[in-house]
């Protein structure tokens, strides 16, 4: 019997922030939280092998969140087993409210270690770790993220590994683990996934399935629910920079369409102070600082001298050096 959770209490379509390695920690879904919070969030993705170890303390940080931010999803990786156990064990302490496997994603670091996407081509250890998750989980529901195969498109062989685990919720990745983000994502598969799961457990209750991939504005997220037959929709990079990308949902949700509110550069020179500000207080100063870079390049363009801007904030090592660029070129 599947466990769900807090998703059945969710209106669909269901919207989900992805979890993106150095991008979306505590100070950037705080911003989201804030300003345009989609219906379910996800963490950066730990290590499980890390969280086992000495050196649990310093990945703690990873998973700090605000109550703001509920429901919010730990997302983790490994390839042992029974770490995961024991990392669903310590969610549960954590207060979270559900586990997400991460079996997609396609750094070599990670393949090296058997995680990932590399669990594509290990389908028994996958049911495995899933297993162990849920046993650990308690009352948390657990869900996966994978991709649609490793080197070619295999879902018909790998997806029914994982439904037969009966997760809460699956979120296909519309490309390979070879096609990185390399070419337009296959939306076309995620709605044969969906499918897939409809058939195999044949109208009775089933895994919520979410589709991720080329999603850049919230007008898009609808019209892939209504193309695709996905339950929801999760967004990735086009949520840089755009803290306010959900802001319209539940308006949305009820009219049935989008209609956008304009955002004015000062508001983004403000999201930006803001963000900057934040970063500090959760991680300091340090080379850590270069993280909050990549969003520079994201709040600021679009306009006439954009471009001279952003380099200047990319010479930054401190909010102090923002603030004084900000001011020294007239947008404060």
């Amino acid at each position: 019997m599947i466990n769900y959770g807090f998703w059945k209490k969710l209106k669909k379509p269901i919207f989900a922030l992805a979890p993106m390695a150095g991008v979306t920690d505590a100070a950037f879904r705080f911003m989201i939280a804030k300003y345009g919070k989609p219906d379910v969030m996800w963490t950066e993705f730990v290590a499980c092998d890390g969280l086992c170890s000495q050196g649990k303390d310093a990945l703690l940080r990873d998973l700090q969140y605000d109550k703001k931010e509920r429901p919010i999803v730990a997302q983790v990786f490994g390839a042992t087993p029974e770490h995961f156990y024991q990392t669903a064990l310590l969610m549960q302490e954590l207060g979270f409210d559900g586990i997400d496997i991460n079996m997609g994603c396609p750094d070599k670091n990670i393949q090296k270690q058997n995680a990932g996407a590399k669990l594509i081509q290990s389908p028994k250890l996958a049911q495995a770790i899933i297993t162990e998750t849920k046993r650990g989980a308690g009352k948390l529901p657990v869900s996966v993220k994978t991709r649609i195969g490793y080197t070619k498109n295999t879902l018909d062989e790998w997806l029914p590994y994982i439904l037969e685990t009966e997760p809460a919720a699956i979120t296909i990745h519309g490309r390979t683990k070879k096609e990185m983000s390399d070419v337009p994502a296959h939306w076309d598969v995620i709605a044969h996934g969906v499918a897939l799961t409809e058939q195999y457990y044949g109208g009775k209750d089933r895994p919520f399935v979410l589709g991720n991939g080329d999603v850049q504005t919230l007008e898009e997220a609808f019209d892939k629910v209504r193309q695709y037959g996905v339950d929801g929709v999760m967004v990735g990079r086009g949520m840089f920079g755009n803290p306010w990308f959900f802001a319209d949902k539940d308006k949305a949700k009820k009219r049935g369409s989008v209609v956008t509110t304009e955002i004015l550069l000062q508001e983004k020179i403000a999201a930006l102070l803001e963000h900057t500000e934040l970063f500090e207080q959760f991680f300091g100063m340090g080379n850590r600082f270069d993280v909050m870079k990549k969003h520079y390049k994201a709040y600021i363009h679009g306009f006439d001298g954009a471009r001279e801007l952003r380099a200047k904030l990319m010479a930054s090592r401190d909010k102090n050096d923002v603030t004084n660029t900000l001011r020294k070129e007239g947008y404060l």
